[in-house]
């Protein structure tokens, strides 16, 4: 929170990156893949790609220095984290899944005089390691291709206690999310190419600091400008869209604001426990030899095996040495 530490520290305008972070690949704007040592990689997975969708708007927030809220209840992401897929074998199964590591060994505090945030001092201890499967899991990877991947169930949480696998994040802290692809390797002895049958993806612009209030204003005007569900916040404010530049924001925000009805009560909305679709069964265990993980990761209400070894072999960036996953 604001006045947090008085340590002295290089202010930071907008974090775009910084010592301590891990390599993040980015082939071109808006596409992520993995870094070198890919080539040993299934051919079911290595071929496979991932844009960032609203990349240019996930830009503008980056610029500013994004930040997420996290409270007790979870609160969802926005901008939601949306890729589309390609370079998938049609007829595999996939699960997709993402996390979030730290950036780096730091705390923070923000300077409302220069509004910039400044380091505060070492890192928390890490929050317990957790994963969220996309609830669609496992699927062809037709079915991915064939339309864009939204992950607008997951929520971040600073509950350490959290039982509904929510992402639990310290706030105060920067965080990188990552993105992951996982073939569904049906032979017995599965875990032996582990290593081989998945994919991880980063895309830089969507790192963030998580906060339980907003500090820059300029944040707040952002999100109420081009959220569709701050519909409320824009029609009681006198002043259009809290003076942020008109135009700057149509492009990115029209067909989103068309496809999805607007309640008044944003709050309300993302407190509403989260109702499956009609039909929708229990994301089921995944038809092979599951690893041994750690108990903390879950899946919605439930813990989960991972389908490959999450905190040792995955990625080709290893977590950082200040303890992250080591619940």
């Amino acid at each position: 929170m604001p006045g947090d530490g008085d340590m002295d520290a290089a202010p930071m305008a907008a974090f775009p990156g910084g010592p301590g972070e891990g390599p993040l690949c980015t082939p071109s704007l808006g596409w992520a893949a993995e870094g070198p040592g890919s080539s040993g990689k299934n051919r079911r997975v290595s071929q496979a790609t991932a844009r960032l969708e609203m990349g240019s708007l996930w830009e503008e927030f980056n610029r500013l220095g994004t930040e997420m809220i996290v409270t007790k209840a979870g609160r969802r992401m926005f901008p939601t984290f949306q890729v589309k897929l390609s370079g998938l074998d049609p007829l595999s199964d996939y699960v997709l899944l993402m996390d979030f590591i730290p950036l780096d060994d730091k705390r923070y505090r923000y300077a409302f005089h220069s509004s910039s945030w400044l380091a505060a001092g070492r890192a928390e201890p890490a929050a317990p390691g957790r994963v969220h499967f996309h609830p669609d899991s496992p699927a062809k990877g037709a079915q991915w291709m064939r339309q864009i991947v939204s992950f607008d169930k997951l929520k971040l949480t600073n509950n350490l206690l959290d039982d509904n696998g929510h992402i639990i994040l310290n706030s105060m802290h920067r965080y990188q999310p990552r993105f992951h692809v996982v073939l569904v390797d049906p032979r017995r002895d599965s875990e032996r190419f582990a290593h081989q049958n998945f994919k991880s993806f980063s895309f830089p612009e969507t790192q963030f600091m998580a906060v339980t209030a907003y500090q820059n204003h300029r944040i707040t005007q952002l999100k109420i400008a081009s959220n569709p569900f701050a519909k409320g916040f824009r029609d009681g404010d006198p002043e259009p869209w809290c003076g942020v530049p008109a135009g700057s924001l149509l492009g990115a925000t029209g067909p989103r604001a068309r496809a999805t009805a607007l309640p008044s009560h944003p709050e309300k909305q993302d407190k509403a426990p989260p109702v499956a679709p009609p039909g929708f069964p229990e994301l089921p265990v995944p038809p092979f030899q599951p690893l041994a993980c750690p108990t903390s990761v879950f899946v919605g209400s439930k813990p989960h095996t991972l389908p490959y070894p999450l905190l040792s072999t995955y990625s080709t960036t290893t977590a950082p040495t200040f303890g992250y996953g080591q619940q």
